[in-house]
C-alpha cells in the first residue's frame, strides 16, 4: 500500500491530520510506505491534483471521494464529516475506509 500525505506549510490543521493517519495505521496493524509531499505553489497543486491542506491519498485515490470535484489550489481543505458537519480534518472514519477499501 501507498500512501502519500500532502500539506501546505499554511494550513494549520495538517499536524492533527497526520497523527490521525498514524493512529489508524497503528489501529488497523498496516504497514505501509507514507510519503509526505509539502506543497509550496499553485503550479505543484495544479500538478497533484491538490485540493488543500491536508490531502491523504491511498494507492493513489483521495480519501475523500468527493475530491475530484475540487479544484487544484494552494488553501486549507475542507472535509465534511460523517454527521454533515464540515471540519479542517478528516475524520478517522474517512481514513479508515480509505485503507480498508484498498487493502481489498
Amino acid at each position: 500500500m501507498h500512501i502519500q500525505f500532502l500539506w501546505w506549510d499554511g494550513c494549520p490543521s495538517h499536524p492533527e491530520a497526520w497523527q490521525r493517519l498514524q493512529d489508524v495505521l497503528a489501529e488497523l496493524q498496516v504497514d505501509a510506505r507514507i510519503e509526505r509531499i509539502l506543497v509550496t505553489s499553485d503550479e505543484e497543486a495544479e500538478k497533484y491534483g491538490f485540493p488543500g491542506s491536508p490531502t491523504i491519498l491511498v494507492n493513489g485515490e483521495d480519501i475523500d471521494p468527493n475530491a475530484s470535484r475540487l479544484p487544484s489550489r494552494l488553501t486549507c481543505r475542507l472535509y465534511f464529516q460523517e454527521t454533515g458537519r464540515p471540519s479542517p480534518l478528516p475524520s478517522h472514519e474517512m481514513i479508515r475506509r480509505a485503507i480498508l477499501k484498498a487493502q481489498g
